[in-house]
This record gives C-alpha cells, sequence and structure tokens, in this order.
C-alpha cells in the first residue's frame, strides 16, 4: 500500500456565547478540537486503508457576527 498526505480542509459554525467578539472567536479556536479518526476496523480492512495521523495546521476564525437568540 502506498501512502499519500492529503490536505483537507474543513470548516464548522459554532454557536458560542461570549463577552465579546474577540473572546468567542478565541475560545472556538482554543477549545473545539474534531480531529479524530472514525473510522472502524470493517471499514479499514473493506476499503484497504489506513489513516496514519491527522494534524492541525490551520485553526483559524475567519467571521464573527453577533446573533439574536430567543
Amino acid at each position: 500500500m502506498k501512502t499519500y498526505e492529503v490536505v483537507l480542509t474543513k470548516s464548522y459554525l459554532v454557536t458560542v456565547s461570549a463577552k465579546t467578539k474577540k473572546q468567542a472567536r478565541r475560545v472556538c479556536e482554543f477549545y473545539t478540537n474534531d480531529i479524530q479518526n472514525i473510522s472502524t476496523s470493517e471499514n479499514r480492512e473493506k476499503e484497504k486503508f489506513q489513516i496514519e495521523n491527522i494534524e492541525c495546521t490551520v485553526n483559524d476564525t475567519f467571521d464573527c457576527r453577533e446573533i439574536e437568540t430567543a
């Protein structure tokens, strides 16, 4: 089996309550982590792959807007 390095970008919309926009952005960047391998052994065997490593290389907020809640 060959090994490949793949650049993968994912975006998330996070709703957070915070004192300021700056704090909202900071806590979203710092306290969120969804970087994990969720494949099962059955997936790996059936499709013949193995995820070797997942490394976060970009973790920046791009926008922050106040929203009204009921």
